[in-house]
């Protein structure tokens, strides 16, 4: 994780972009830093920008913003 750039967040992944696996890296990397299934996040928007929208479902947005404080302080 990079940190906060504006109200987003960046990322910073180390997989190619190219047939999708840094798509794959994302999700992988926020379903195990929240420790939810990896069917549980999703790219809603941007899959092919370096821009996305991210949809977390099944847990509640103070719960994403307490596992992701640490890495953003």
């Amino acid at each position: 994780m990079v940190g906060e750039l504006g109200d987003a967040l960046k990322i910073a992944l180390t997989s190619p972009p190219v047939d999708g696996r840094a798509n794959k890296a994302c999700i992988e990397f926020l379903a195990e830093l929240l420790a939810i299934p990896h069917s549980s996040v999703s790219i809603v928007s941007g899959q092919s920008s370096r821009n996305k929208v991210i949809r977390i479902v099944g847990c509640t947005a103070a719960y994403v913003r307490d596992r992701l404080q640490p890495l953003i302080s």
